[in-house]
């Protein structure tokens, strides 16, 4: 499966790491705004022997639509900002690349882009892309159903300059009916990401907790998600739709 990647920060090169490292994938490009490395190869860049290309581009001189058309991929996979989606969607959507986007933050009009993209190609979206996550998400939601009056509290921890409230922790809150104004935020020292949701209940307490050791979970996470959506027609997809038919008993 051929990729490429938008976006090339901490996160983004932490995933490209691990692309490179899974045989099933080939990392094409990368398409980041800085100029540095630009020309250069993410396997270079990584001191690694492949055969991939792996070239670094900068959005500031090509355009995702010259990418596209020069070097196409089955899969652009999207670590960059809430806007990026602007610079490559409607290109990839044409085309019917697959997008999965891995963004934090969408505004309603990102979302309703987004949408809009889902009925040309495969879209998927999730604020956060690691399996353990969105595995808490799902078991949180079942245990929410079997005690619908027990007390929920929403914890994250996070690195000291991240801003805002997690949106991983948002979305937890908006499935178990919990007031976005009282999830509990810490942001302290280099912490990768934690996210804890708390049941209390009469005479007992059940914690669920997970917790990004390496970013390289995103990685791993997006392996997943490309792996169950390449058989997956166009259409608008988040992690729910990929993790319930493991859930089917």
């Amino acid at each position: 499966m051929k990729i490429g990647l938008i976006g090339f920060g901490k996160t983004g090169k932490s995933v490209a790491s691990i692309l490179l490292e899974n045989k099933k994938f080939s990392l094409e490009w990368v398409l980041r705004q800085s100029k540095v490395l630009q020309h250069r190869s993410v396997p270079e860049f990584f001191g690694v022997e492949s055969d991939e290309p792996g070239l670094i581009y900068s959005s500031l001189e090509t355009n995702a639509a010259e990418l596209l058309e020069k070097h196409p991929v089955d899969v652009i996979i999207d670590f960059s900002s809430s806007e990026g989606i602007y610079t490559y969607g409607k290109s990839a959507a044409d085309r019917n690349v697959k997008i999965i986007s891995a963004i934090s933050h969408y505004k309603d009009k990102e979302v309703k882009f987004l949408k809009d993209l889902a009925k040309k190609t495969t879209v998927f979206w999730s604020p956060n892309i690691t399996l353990g996550v969105n595995y808490l998400l799902f078991a949180a939601k079942f245990l929410k159903k079997i005690a619908p009056w027990v007390d929920i509290e929403v914890n994250e921890e996070h690195f000291k300059t991240k801003q805002g409230t997690s949106g991983t922790a948002v979305k937890i809150a908006e499935a178990l009916d919990v007031e976005k104004e009282s999830i509990n935020s810490v942001r302290a020292g280099g912490i990768v990401g934690k996210h804890e949701v708390i049941f209390g209940f009469p005479y007992q307490t059940v914690r669920l907790i997970h917790e990004s050791i390496s970013r390289e979970a995103f990685g791993n996470g997006v392996i997943f998600v490309a792996e169950n959506l390449k058989e997956k027609e166009k259409g608008f997809y988040n992690f729910e739709d990929i993790l319930a038919p493991y859930f089917a008993v």
